[in-house]
């Protein structure tokens, strides 16, 4: 990613206890159930995975998003859900 671009995103993760998750930068929810909610920030996808996960807020016209519940696992995907998603498709039907 050049430096151009990451001057004009706004991206945070707080994670409080494994408990609390709040973030800054979310552009779209892609799916989520009580297990794993996945999403694209401005930096690129992003999965979080634990129990008992629940969205308690989400302002997408702001880009937050309030997760609680037990948190194990958060992983960035490098590249955005979109990309990754033509990517599979692609496979599928070659």
């Amino acid at each position: 990613m050049d430096d151009k671009r990451l001057n004009n995103v706004r991206h945070q993760l707080v994670l409080a206890e494994r408990e609390r998750l709040t973030l800054d930068g979310v552009v779209h929810v892609e799916s989520f159930d009580d297990r794993e909610i996945v999403l694209e920030t401005e930096l690129g996808g992003l999965v979080v995975q634990g129990e008992e996960l629940h969205i308690k807020e989400l302002n997408l016209e702001k880009g937050n998003l309030l997760v609680s519940g037990y948190i194990t696992s958060v992983e960035y995907l490098g590249d955005s859900l979109a990309k990754r998603s033509k990517g599979l498709l692609a496979r599928l039907f070659k």
